[in-house]
């Protein structure tokens, strides 16, 4: 029987990444007891709090036990948060000091939900290793953790007993990847049956929504994210943009990538591809009028490209997002 600690982290966490896991684990175990078989789970809820606070106050939860009781657990799976990364890492240094230490001196796997990441990196124990967290904090989560290897497409990662999961409901994914890997397929498949959860997605990318990438101080380089915003449409190219705002060829490649953390050649398709996505949605276009209104004069490229950061053709995408 493996022994499960839920965690729940102080501050701003979603009652859904608590109660999610550890019903579908309790719902494991009573299924295999109608089946005449041991319980495969010893589930507990540990909390930093003697009496958690959830979803802004809404929800009250009752821990089994305080993180200061807890111990011996095969794996313990962490909850993201809902405020900003600071913040939270700031709140939760016992939390981050205990997965260290159940880790190194007790074998402990760790499990993290959307940006619960964030917590497992704090301890150092995923430095050199992959993770992914939910695609809205790639940006700050690179920036705090380096020497993680973050793989922000991925909807599931494990490597060296440290999981990770994308954000949201699709941490759900995490817990059947658990559930396949400590009991068995078939186990896994039942619950993704009873919980109505796709079984084995592995990509994050249909779900991006590129957001401009203005959390930096250069305002120079805002004014030419504004210009490539209003005219993505046309044809754009490196030496046209740095000549308009009075860079060098090299200064301007040099700030932009430190700014947006995209070169102007990624960015201008980040921004034809977020178009090109919403004219899909909403408008009735077919395919090569999408390639004609986001700038491309290449359907093949276009075809690539959108393919490269959806994870779906063009045609697929829309039958499968189309809205009204």
């Amino acid at each position: 029987m493996k022994k499960v600690a839920v965690l729940i982290p102080r501050g701003e966490t979603m009652t859904s990444a608590v109660v999610a896991p550890y019903v579908i684990f309790t719902k494991v175990n009573e299924a295999l007891e109608k089946m005449g078989q041991v319980p495969a789970f010893d589930v507990q809820l540990v909390g930093c709090e003697r009496l958690p606070a959830l979803d802004r106050g809404v929800f009250r939860i009752q821990p089994h036990c305080s993180l200061s009781q807890a111990t011996g657990f095969d794996i313990a799976i962490v909850p993201g948060f809902t405020s900003e990364a600071s913040e939270a890492l700031a709140q939760n240094q016992p939390l981050i000091a205990w997965l260290k230490k159940q880790h190194l001196e007790y074998g402990t796997e760790l499990a993290s939900l959307c940006s619960g990441a964030f917590f497992i990196a704090a301890t150092g124990l995923a430095d050199g290793k992959k993770m992914t967290t939910h695609w809205m904090y790639a940006g700050a989560f690179k920036a705090l953790f380096p020497k993680v290897k973050l793989l922000s497409d991925r909807i599931v990662t494990d490597d060296g007993g440290i999981y990770a999961s994308g954000g949201a409901y699709s941490s759900l994914n995490l817990i059947l990847y658990l559930l396949e890997k400590f009991c068995d397929k078939t186990t896994a498949l039942w619950a993704s049956k009873v919980f109505q959860i796709d079984l084995h997605r592995n990509s994050q990318k249909p779900f991006v929504i590129f957001n401009n990438q203005k959390s930096h101080v250069d305002e120079q380089i805002k004014k030419v994210q504004d210009y490539i915003e209003q005219n993505f449409d046309h044809s754009l190219t490196v030496n046209e943009l740095a000549a308009q705002f009075a860079f060098s060829r090299r200064n301007f490649l040099r700030r932009f990538k430190e700014a947006t953390g995209n070169t102007p050649i990624e960015y201008l398709q980040r921004m034809r591809i977020e178009a090109a996505k919403r004219l899909l949605e909403n408008s009735p276009k077919n395919v090569e009028e999408v390639v004609a209104a986001t700038g491309y004069s290449d359907s093949k490229t276009f075809r690539l490209l959108f393919k490269k950061h959806t994870g779906f053709s063009p045609l697929a995408y829309r039958v499968k997002y189309r809205q009204g």
